[in-house]
């Protein structure tokens, strides 16, 4: 049924719809920030009524075709009764990546609307619409769009600006200038709230992400034959921009690879004493300077005997080989590794996993399988909440300055020698009358130089367990700018990055959940030898 061409009031009133007409060009880079055209226009038609035009022309020949490369372009009709900026909303990820033309039609005329991410837009008025004329200016003084390269540029000149206000507050902090260390302090509560705004800006919900996967889950569902239901937690956690836009094809596979080779069919599941549908769970949550997204299903789960013959059949492990769970499970992540006994057009061809880890590994995360044979597999995705600026606490180990993420301390105690050998001998500590578990980042570091009479110990959460880290003092809160490590770097446990401190030198950013599993993974070792 064709789009009427003018809809009776364009004012989007309760129950009125509005005629949209929608240019949407992807640029040839599309398919490269992790965007996909077809869920975009799969979100406007659950909006109303939709009638979609693609244009071939800009394809070339076969033999000319180069697959990474976006060549489609479409016209959209779409009637709802939604707002503008809900449609726009749509393409809220993509606006930077695309050419965009949104058109109001009311009373035979065209009200103009473009998007340009890099051009700020100057107010349209028409005679035939005075109500949403009067409404789309009072949203513009509400809001307004900013290019991301430009919030980029932002952090970057804020990142700078904290480094040298800590190097101020070190020079007012060893003179006796007590107005330059009035206005030292200043400097840094002012440069703290614009650090704290600034990244505010970048940070949205991820919530609006997992919902775009709601008609992912019902199609592939429908297409397998299985009856499936997405679940979703945590929508509120807040993650930054630049993080979420990298996250769509990396959760697009693993819940394709969910449904696909997890969830069992109906009948199966029946016999099995479970329901009929199965469930993908999304979940979010906030943990210490990072954010750990869950992808869960409750279906057949991975057996590590299977993983492990396969590997050992093409030669990637040795059959005498002794490997913990997590390592065995981490074959997975192997280009072109698979147990699937058939090829999937829903899930890939056995290449996947190992893409999605470097997607994430790029953007500083790690990921993480567990599953537990016939109950299910879960997916955890650690991220860091920022990739700019976090409050650190400022410590020492041995003659090295080192940051530890100030969301993860939570109490800083003392601990007098004998106290700290005894604790370093048994691995445990007393903590407000109980015993905790203790990790000496001395021996971690394999530090040489002498302890100081009295240990600091820096009392963290972590996993659920109480955890004291000792360590040989503690200098104090510094706002931490994150420089990446390089590649060299990249893969040694407990570093999560670097910073610049006030006088030049440069301070390891430690990761205190790294640390804690890869001292509970030598004790599993050692326990098995």
């Amino acid at each position: 049924e064709p789009v009427p061409e003018s809809p009776a009031a364009p004012e989007n009133h309760e129950g009125i719809s509005t005629l949209y007409r929608i240019d949407f060009s992807p640029h040839t880079t599309f398919f490269a920030t992790g965007s996909n055209p077809i869920l975009l226009l799969k979100e406007l038609q659950d909006m109303g009524e939709c009638r979609i035009q693609p244009d071939l022309h800009g394809i070339p020949q076969l033999d000319a075709l180069d697959p990474e490369e976006c060549r489609l372009r479409w016209r959209i009709d779409l009637l709802t009764d939604r707002g503008i900026n809900a449609v726009e909303d749509v393409f809220i990820f993509a606006a930077d990546a695309c050419d965009l033309d949104i058109r109001i039609s009311g009373d035979g005329e065209m009200e103009k609307r473009t998007v340009e991410p890099e051009k700020p837009q100057p107010d349209t008025e028409k005679e035939s619409a005075p109500l949403q004329r009067k409404e789309s200016r009072r949203e513009n003084r509400a809001s307004i769009r900013v290019p991301a390269e430009k919030l980029d540029t932002l952090v970057d000149l804020v990142g700078e600006l904290v480094t040298v206000q800590a190097n101020l507050s070190r020079k007012a902090g060893v003179g006796a200038d007590a107005e330059l260390v009035s206005i030292s302090e200043s400097v840094e509560r002012l440069t703290g709230s614009l650090r704290d705004v600034t990244m505010s800006i970048r940070m949205i919900p991820i919530g609006t992400t997992f919902q775009r996967y709601q008609r992912l889950v019902r199609d592939l569902s429908k297409e397998l034959g299985k009856e499936v239901r997405m679940e979703t937690e945590g929508g509120e956690t807040e993650l930054d921009k630049t993080v979420i836009e990298q996250l769509g094809d990396p959760l697009i596979h693993i819940i394709r690879n969910a449904i696909d080779h997890g969830i069992e069919r109906p009948d199966v599941r029946e016999r099995l004493g479970k329901p009929r549908q199965g469930t993908i769970r999304l979940s979010a949550e906030h943990a210490g300077t990072s954010v750990l997204i869950r992808i869960s299903g409750d279906g057949a789960g991975i057996d590590p005997e299977q993983i492990r013959k396969c590997a050992v059949e093409r030669n990637l492990i040795p059959p005498d080989m002794i490997l913990e769970e997590d390592e065995i499970y981490n074959l997975l992540f192997l280009p072109g590794f698979s147990t699937a006994k058939r090829l999937s057009d829903v899930s890939g061809r056995g290449v996947g996993m190992d893409v999605v880890k470097r997607r994430i590994e790029a953007l500083q995360g790690t990921v993480h399988i567990a599953s537990s044979l016939g109950k299910g597999t879960a997916v955890t995705l650690k991220l860091p909440l920022t990739l700019a600026i976090i409050d650190g606490l400022l410590v020492q180990i041995g003659d090295g300055d080192y940051i530890l993420p100030l969301s993860a301390v939570e109490e800083c105690v003392e601990m007098d020698r004998k106290s700290a050998d005894r604790s370093e001998d048994r691995d445990m500590m007393d903590y407000r009358g109980s015993r905790i578990l203790y990790i000496n980042l001395r021996r971690i570091f394999h530090t040489e130089s002498l302890p100081p009479p009295i240990e600091r110990v820096v009392i963290s959460r972590l996993k659920g367990e109480t955890v004291g880290f000792g360590l040989d003092g503690v200098v104090g809160q510094h706002q931490t700018v994150i420089k990446p490590i390089g590649k060299l770097y990249k893969d040694i446990r407990g570093i999560s990055g670097a910073t610049i401190l006030g006088d030049g030198s440069v301070a390891l950013i430690l990761d205190l959940h790294q640390i804690l599993e890869t001292v509970e993974g030598d004790r599993r070792r050692e326990k098995t030898e």
